[in-house]
């Protein structure tokens, strides 16, 4: 018994980083097209499939906005953190009660709140602002996707 616990921890010790690096390795491979084509599902998607689909859209963006901000190349991470404050507000404006996938839309949005909060902490004190300021439109996005889920 303590052998098939000890090797399944072990297994999940070593798997894990496995997968994370898998899918930051497939977002490294995402291409401008793909984005394109995922904002074009999203803007034409029924008002119930939009949320989930612009928090995906937001998931995605905080990553390249965090791998640019690592890269050393603000100007690209305030272009990429205005498209994730667009995303958001679109998002909040368009917040339907009974869309589907909600508690996903509400997983995605916590997440990347998350790792903007982490990447926050990477940047210059000059370059703190317009991190923060989209990190404080996700935090309300994400109360308000949170609220819809417990709603239901």
């Amino acid at each position: 018994m303590r052998s098939t616990v000890a090797s399944v921890v072990v297994s999940v010790v070593l798997v894990f980083p496995l997968a994370c690096h898998a899918s930051s390795h497939e977002i490294e491979a995402s291409d401008a097209a793909g984005l394109q084509q995922l904002e074009q599902r999203a803007e034409h998607a029924e008002s119930r499939e939009q949320a989930f689909l612009y928090t995906e859209l937001v998931q995605v963006y905080t990553q390249v906005a965090g791998r640019q901000m690592a890269d050393g190349e603000m100007d690209q991470a305030n272009v990429t953190l205005k498209r994730i404050e667009h995303f958001a507000a679109i998002i909040h404006t368009n917040l339907v009660k009974n869309a589907k996938k909600l508690k996903d839309a509400e997983m995605l949005m916590h997440s990347a709140t998350f790792h903007l909060g982490q990447y926050m902490h990477q940047v210059s004190s000059d370059d703190k602002p317009a991190v923060e300021s989209t990190l404080k439109k996700l935090d309300k996005v994400h109360d308000e996707l949170l609220a819809q889920v417990f709603a239901h």
